[in-house]
C-alpha cells in the first residue's frame, strides 16, 4: 500500500511507476496506490485482523508493517533551543550551522536550507565538507544548496534507478522512452533542448546507471535512442567510461569525478585500483562505481605505458581461462593445492575470497575426469567452495525454502512420472510450476525435506536437473516431425540427445539450448547459448544467444549438419567456451569480447585452426563418461546426508516449536517463538543462516 499514486514516486515517472507495478504484481502481490491506512482492527485478544483505508475500503489481515522512512533525531537540539522545522529536523543555513553560529548539524538530522531532510549518504558527506571548511575557515566558493539525490537500488528484486531531472521539469525538455512490457523493463531519457542529458529513469534493468549518470548535463557522445535500446534491437555496443568528459562525476557518494580518478593514476602514480580508492575514496561508498572506476584505472595505466594486473582477484595474478590451463595441465585436484602452488605470495597464507573459491570449483569439477578430481561437488575441500545453492543442491528461494526441478529432456515425461512428481508436490505441500524450459519445478521444501522429495523421485527415474548449478540447464523442443506437419526432423529426439550428453556439465555461467524442428522456430533456438534449428538438409547450429535482460540473438556457426557433425561441433564450442570465458560470463558476453569474435570462434571449433579441436573432444568425452547425478550419490552416502538439516544443532526430527504455515499452495518459514520467554521472534530464514554459520 503506497499513499502516492505510483510506487516509488520519487524516483520514477508514471511509465516506470506502472512497469514496476505490474512487475511487482505479478509477484503474486496487490498493490494499492493512492490509499493510507486509516484504522488496525483488532479481535478481543488484541490480534490484528484488518485494516481501514483512506478510501472506504477494507483489507482483512493478520500483519501489518509499516515502512515509515527517515525520521530526524533533534531531540538534543529541541533541549537546547535550536530552531526545528515543522516537520522535525535541525534548521540549518547554506553554511551547515543553527540557529546557535557555533553549533552545525550535517545528515540526516539537519533540515538543509532548501527545506529537505536528506536521508542518502551523499549529501551527509557534502554537508560535512562545508562544515569542515567552516571550521577551519577555508576558503569555499559556496555552502550546501542541496545535493544530487541520484538513486540505484531494488525492490523486490527488480533494479529501480532514477538521476538529475528525472521527471522532466525542466522547460522545452523531451523525452526518449524505451520500454517492453513482458520483460518488465523501462528506460527514460530526459533530453533538453540543447541535446544535454538532463536525467532519466530506469525500471527493470539499471545496468547502464553507473554510465548514464555521470552523462548528466553533457551531450551524449551518441544519439540518445541508442543508450536505451537493448543490445539486440540495433543498439551499438555500449559505451564506455572512457568517453566520458573528466568533469562527469564517476563515484556519487564522495563527488569524485573522472578527472581526479585519472590524475590519482598520473599525478599520484596509483597503480591499482585500490590504491585509487584510497586516494579518491572512488568506490568507497554504496559500490555502484567500482565497474566504471576499474576500467577507468586500467585505460589509464595502459595509456601510460603500464602492464595492467588482469588477474582473477587479489588471491591470483592469473585470469580465469589460465587458471583454467594451469588446472588441466598440471592435474591439480583441490583449491588449495592450486592457491598454494599459483596463488600471490601475500594469499598463500590465506583461505581464498568470495571470487576466486566458486570460480576454482568450477574448473576443478568441469575438469574432474580428465584430472583425477572427485565429481561431487560437496566432497571435502569442494564444498566450502560452492555458491549458495550448491551447497544443498537446491535453488535457495526469497522466503528461505528451496526448489527441486528434476531433469526432464526435452520436455519428453511418461504419465507415470507425471503422476510421481503430483504425489511429491501434494504430500509434501509444494508449490508447482511448469517453466518455460519444459521442466516442472516444485517450491516450497525444507532443507530437511529434499533428501526424503529426492529419494521418491530418484526411484522414479529422475535426475538432478542443475537448476542450482553454473551447468546445463534445458534443451527445449518443438514436437518435430513426429507431430507437426511442419516438421523436417525429429527435434524432441536430437533434444534429449544433446541434454543427456551435456547434464552436469559445469561451466562460467549457466547454460541454456533448444532445438527447433523447422525454420518456424517453435523452440525459440536462437535466444540461447547454442541452439539447433532443422533444416531439409540436416541441421543449422547457432551460437552465443541470451533471452535474459540483455538479449541478443544467437549467430549460425555452421549448416545442413549431420547428427555426428552437429555434435562434434556443439562439443567444441562448450569445451572452448568453458576454457577460455571468464568468469560469471555468458555465451553472449563471451562471443562478443573475445577477439576475433564469431569469425574467430569459427575457425577453432570448425577449421581447427589452432589444433585443438581433438583436445576439446577428448574433454568432453571425459565428461560424458565421467558423469554421475548428484542427487543420487548424495542418496546412497549417509554423510552426505548429515548436512540436510534445517538446524545444525538440532538434528534427526523436526523441532516441534518450529511452524511452518503453508500460504498460496505454498510452505512457507513464518514467523515463529521457540520455546522460553528470553527468546526473540525471528524467522526460519534467519535462524537456519545463523546455525549455518
Amino acid at each position: 500500500m503506497e499513499f502516492n499514486p505510483r510506487l516509488m514516486a520519487i524516483q520514477v515517472d508514471e511509465g516506470g511507476g506502472a512497469a514496476l507495478r505490474r512487475t511487482v504484481e505479478d509477484m503474486g502481490l496487490v498493490v494499492h496506490t493512492g490509499v493510507g491506512g486509516k484504522e488496525i482492527t483488532a479481535d478481543a485478544d488484541g490480534a490484528v485482523t484488518a485494516m481501514a483505508l483512506s478510501d472506504g475500503s477494507s483489507i482483512d489481515t493478520d500483519l501489518v508493517i509499516f515502512s515509515a522512512g527517515v525520521r530526524p533525531r533533534d531531540q538534543l537540539a529541541r533541549d537546547c533551543g535550536l530552531t526545528v522545522g515543522e516537520r522535525g529536523g535541525i534548521a540549518v543555513d547554506e553554511r551547515c550551522r543553527t540557529s546557535d553560529p557555533a553549533v552545525y548539524a550535517i545528515g540526516e538530522c539537519a533540515l538543509a536550507a532548501d527545506g529537505r531532510v536528506y536521508g542518502l549518504v551523499a549529501p551527509g558527506y557534502e554537508m560535512a565538507l562545508v562544515t569542515a571548511d567552516e571550521i577551519a575557515e577555508a576558503s569555499r566558493e559556496s555552502g550546501f544548496t542541496g545535493a544530487d539525490t541520484s538513486t540505484k537500488l531494488k525492490l523486490l528484486g527488480v533494479d529501480v534507478a532514477s538521476f538529475g531531472d528525472a521527471h522532466g521539469t525542466a522547460e522545452g525538455c523531451l523525452d526518449v522512452v524505451y520500454a517492453d512490457s513482458r520483460a518488465g523493463v523501462y528506460k527514460k531519457l530526459v533530453i533538453g533542448a540543447d541535446g544535454a542529458l538532463l536525467g532519466g529513469v530506469l525500471v527493470g534493468d539499471a545496468e547502464s546507471y553507473g554510465m548514464l549518470r555521470p552523462l548528466t548535463g553533457s551531450v551524449p557522445p551518441v544519439a540518445p535512442e541508442q543508450l536505451v535500446l537493448p543490445a539486440g534491437l540495433g543498439a551499438p555496443a555500449a559505451i564506455g567510461p572512457s568517453a566520458l568528459p573528466d568533469e562527469a562525476v564517476i563515484c556519487n557518494c564522495h563527488n569524485v569525478t573522472k578527472g581526479s580518478i585519472r590524475s590519482a593514476v598520473t599525478d599520484h602514480q596509483c597503480a591499482t585500483v585500490p590504491e585509487v580508492k584510497k586516494c579518491t575514496k572512488a568506490g568507497t561508498g554504496c559500490g555502484s562505481c567500482l565497474k566504471a572506476l576499474t576500467t577507468l584505472v586500467n585505460d589509464e595505466l595502459e595509456a601510460s605505458g603500464v602492464s595492467v594486473d588482469k588477474g582473477l582477484c587479489g588471491c591470483f595474478s592469473y585470469t580465469r581461462a589460465e587458471l583454467y590451463e594451469i588446472v588441466r595441465t598440471l592435474r591439480i585436484t583441490s583449491y588449495a593445492a592450486l592457491l598454494d602452488s599459483h596463488g600471490r605470495d601475500e594469499a598463500r597464507s590465506g583461505n581464498g575470497c568470495e571470487i576466486c573459491k566458486p570460480t576454482v570449483a568450477s574448473i576443478i569439477a568441469s575438469l574432474a575426469p580428465t584430472v583425477g578430481a572427485s565429481g561431487y561437488v560437496l566432497d571435502g575441500e569442494q564444498a566450502a567452495l560452492q555458491d549458495t545453492n550448491d551447497h544443498f543442491l537446491a535453488n535457495l528461494q526469497r522466503n528461505g525454502s528451496y526448489s527441486i526441478v528434476p531433469r526432464i529432456p526435452g520436455g519428453e515425461i511418461t504419465p507415470e512420472k507425471l503422476i510421481v512428481i503430483g504425489e511429491v508436490a501434494r504430500d509434501f505441500g509444494l508449490y508447482t510450476k511448469i517453466t518455460g524450459g519444459q521442466r516442472i519445478d516444485l517450491f516450497g521444501a525444507r532443507v530437511d525435506q529434499l533428501p526424503l522429495i529426492w529419494a521418491r523421485l530418484v526411484e522414479a527415474g529422475f535426475e538432478s536437473g542443475h537448476a542450482y548449478g553454473k551447468a546445463l540447464r534445458t534443451v527445449k523442443s518443438c514436437v518435430g516431425q513426429t507431430w507437426c506437419r511442419y516438421g523436417v526432423q525429429d527435434s524432441v529426439r536430437m533434444a534429449i540427445d544433446l541434454e543427456l550428453r551435456y547434464r552436469g556439465l559445469r561451466s562460467p555461467h549457466k547454460l541454456k539450448s533448444a532445438v527447433s524442428g523447422c525454420a518456424r522456430e517453435c523452440a525459440e533456438a536462437r535466444g540461447k547459448d547454442f541452439g539447433v534449428i532443422a533444416t531439409s538438409n540436416g541441421w543449422n547450429l547457432y551460437v552465443g544467444g541470451n533471452g535474459g535482460a540483455d538479449p541478443r540473438h544467437a549467430d549460425l556457426l555452421a549448416q545442413d549438419l549431420d547428427d555426428e557433425q552437429l555434435i562434434r561441433l556443439i562439443d567444441r564450442f562448450l569445451m572452448f567456451y568453458i576454457r577460455t570465458a571468464d568468469r560469471l560470463e555468458r555465451t553472449s558476453a563471451w562471443l562478443e569480447r573475445i577477439e576475433g569474435g564469431l569469425d574467430h570462434v569459427r575457425d577453432v571449433v570448425v577449421d581447427d585452426s589452432l589444433g585443438l579441436c581433438a583436445e576439446l573432444e577428448a574433454l568432453m568425452a571425459d565428461h560424458v563418461a565421467g558423469y554421475r547425478d548428484e542427487w543420487a550419490e548424495t542418496l546412497e552416502d549417509p554423510e552426505r546426508l548429515r548436512r540436510f538439516v534445517s538446524f545444525v544443532n538440532a538434528p534427526g526430527a523436526p523441532d516441534p516449536t518450529v511452524k511452518f504455515v503453508p500460504e498460496r499452495d505454498q510452505v512457507k518459514p513464518d514467523l515463529t517463538i521457540l520455546s522460553g520467554p528470553s527468546i526473540p521472534v525471528r524467522t526460519l530464514e534467519t535462524l537456519e543462516g545463523a546455525a549455518s554459520r
